[in-house]
């Protein structure tokens, strides 16, 4: 490549032409393949902005495949969720949605609402003519899809868990082990250990994959009354954390047993916040645990990590989602969600024993919902805003 301009030669590369439709998105494409590194790039990237291309937007590429109908939404979103999956199983996950498993599956059951709402919208119009339909099969129907919506539902949460991880902060007094039970679980020396209570003065951080879950553990200052300013800030920003998690370890010195500072602590997590008490330094402890201890563990030594681990899991309400194939992100979740509640309303109006044309109102807006799932029925701006979460490029 060369600066038509000056003749300078900028990089050696690889132009690739795609021809319409047998591109990504089906129009006609052109790659254009020159050597890694800053300069290198830049430089061409400039020369080709200069020639009249511009960059694309986030999504774009995405967003046009799906407008040519190359894919349909799920799958697009799907893209998205392969690129920023954390762990194997998200990935695996993604790959599924890729495949078109959930569009399938959104599609099937949508068919089966438009059925039966193309019978009842014919007995709107055309009673006399037509059989009678029986309305127990129908609310049958009915019930049977919005079941495998609901745990569809309920299934997103696990997905979403595999996804996006969970933010575990880890809190304590000082000198119970804290740090060291990040460099446990995080298997290197990323916080400082020593015997001096109060060595954590700040929020470390640290991300690893537990049994599929990506984990952001947060390694808290020991919270204490102090009147050092600087120990202050640290316990402050702890308390911060405390406050944001998805999920809490107390931990707490099995040497020492349950301390009124314990139960000060364990009283500031938050109502329906997943907690764990973790009695630390099992090699030290002279008797049985208390009570208030729901996992037993050594930081030192090892043992009892991986009981640590299911525990907090389970805790979180993951089962390892290995038998799950497909998993809503949040959008399409509270899509399938009213998609349910409509159906609701179509029973209701069943038990009511209202007539047909009560049926279809709610009916209609399920199959609308379900529609904008996979982008059947969906508007410009949804696209906007589903499109433009992903990276450039994309």
């Amino acid at each position: 490549m060369c600066d038509p301009a000056s003749g300078e030669r900028l990089d050696e590369a690889l132009l690739l032409l795609m021809k319409a439709p047998r591109s990504f998105t089906r129009e006609d494409v052109v790659e254009l393949h020159c050597h890694g590194g800053l300069i290198a790039v830049a430089r061409v990237l400039e020369l080709v902005l200069l020639s009249g291309a511009r960059r694309a937007r986030p999504g774009e590429f995405s967003q046009r495949a799906f407008l040519n109908g190359r894919l349909d939404l799920t799958r697009a979103e799907a893209i998205s969720d392969l690129i920023t999956a954390r762990s194997r199983r998200a990935a695996q996950l993604a790959l599924a949605g890729l495949d078109g498993g959930l569009q399938r599956r959104i599609s099937a059951l949508r068919e089966r609402l438009l059925d039966q709402l193309a019978e009842l919208e014919a007995r709107v119009d055309f009673e006399e003519d037509l059989p009678p339909l029986d309305p127990e099969a129908l609310v049958a129907e009915l019930e049977a899809v919005r079941l495998e919506l609901q745990v569809l539902v309920a299934e997103a949460s696990v997905g979403q868990l595999l996804r996006e991880g969970l933010k575990v902060a880890i809190i304590g007094r000082p000198n119970v082990g804290k740090s060291s039970l990040l460099n446990a679980l995080s298997r290197r020396e990323r916080a400082i250990v020593t015997e001096l209570p109060g060595t954590t003065r700040d929020l470390l951080e640290s991300e690893l994959v537990l049994q599929g879950v990506p984990l952001t553990l947060l390694d808290t200052a020991g919270i204490r009354p102090t009147d050092d300013p600087v120990e202050r800030l640290g316990i402050e920003r702890s308390r911060q954390a405390l406050a944001a998690a998805d999920a809490v370890l107390l931990l707490v010195d099995l040497a020492e047993g349950w301390t009124q500072a314990d139960a000060e602590l364990h009283a500031q997590v938050l109502a329906g916040v997943p907690s764990l008490v973790v009695g630390n330094k099992a090699d030290r402890a002279a008797g049985a645990p208390p009570a208030q201890v729901d996992v037993v563990i050594s930081a030192l030594t090892g043992s009892g990590l991986e009981a640590l681990a299911e525990a907090l899991l389970s805790r979180c309400g993951h089962s390892l989602g290995q038998g799950l194939e497909v998993a809503l992100n949040v959008r399409q979740r509270d899509l399938a969600a009213a998609a349910a509640t409509s159906l609701d309303g179509s029973l209701e109006a069943a038990a009511a024993g209202l007539p047909w044309d009560f049926w279809t109102i709610d009916l209609r807006q399920a199959a609308r919902s379900l529609g904008e799932i996979t982008g059947e029925e969906v508007n410009e701006a949804v696209l906007d805003r589903v499109f433009s979460r992903f990276c450039i490029g994309k």
